[in-house]
């Protein structure tokens, strides 16, 4: 098994290599406005410091979001395009389960990541391994209970959901945790039909969540003159 995993939904641009035992290489860089042309280099860079190759691959997984559009897609039509050419099963996985499972929690907490308009994309958690509901997309002020919060999304409403909540792990999803959440799970009986059927609680295709329309739109018809 060489699983390649990146994650693009947030201003984290990460890549990863995990041979079902390890990360064997790992690279992230935080911009977020060039997603596309920082996630071939990043996925290159990863797999030279492993002495892999592309043709090595054996699974391809990329973060689902949810995230704002354009840099989601960087990430899921590159997962596509890869897992095509090479001719292996490409695979999605929630960002917000990546993000939680990096942190290592072992009790209840929530994730949030920046959402944009003054709002977070959340997740509750039992623990590192179990999401018990969202994937959400609310204002800070509206998350529930008084749970411990992990990810950027907490970080920079502090003063609004309560700097005490917020936990000290990583604020971002490195796609290390995302490659070993994955690789838990493709040797399981069954994975590939349990996700094209849609009931596998952690895989799923390479294809966006999103929870709102994105901010582009088609400009609508013009309005009719009359005299």
């Amino acid at each position: 098994m060489l699983v390649l995993a990146f994650d693009t939904a947030t201003p984290a641009v990460t890549a990863a290599l995990h041979d079902g035992e390890r990360v064997l290489a790992e690279s992230a860089t935080i911009d977020a406005r060039r997603h596309g042309e920082l996630l071939v280099p990043t996925i290159e860079t990863v797999l030279r410091e492993a002495g892999a190759s592309l043709g090595d691959v054996t699974a391809v997984v990329a973060g689902s979001g949810p995230g704002p559009y354009t840099g989601l897609r960087v990430g899921l039509v590159t997962a596509q395009a890869l897992a095509t050419s090479l001719g292996v099963p490409a695979y999605g996985v929630c960002t917000l389960d990546a993000l939680a499972y990096g942190s290592g929690l072992a009790e209840p907490f929530l994730v949030a990541t920046d959402a944009r308009r003054k709002e977070v994309f959340w997740g509750h958690y039992r623990d590192a391994r179990t999401r018990l509901s969202g994937p959400a997309v609310d204002r800070p002020q509206d998350l529930p209970g008084e749970l411990p919060l992990a990810g950027a999304g907490a970080r920079m409403y502090a003063e609004i959901v309560g700097a005490s909540r917020i936990l000290d792990v990583p604020e971002y999803p490195h796609a290390g945790a995302l490659a070993a959440l994955a690789a838990d799970h493709l040797g399981e009986p069954g994975v590939v039909e349990a996700v094209a059927s849609g009931t596998h609680p952690v895989l799923g295709p390479p294809r966006p969540i999103y929870l709102r329309r994105p901010d582009a739109k088609v400009p609508s018809a013009p309005k009719r003159v009359t005299a």
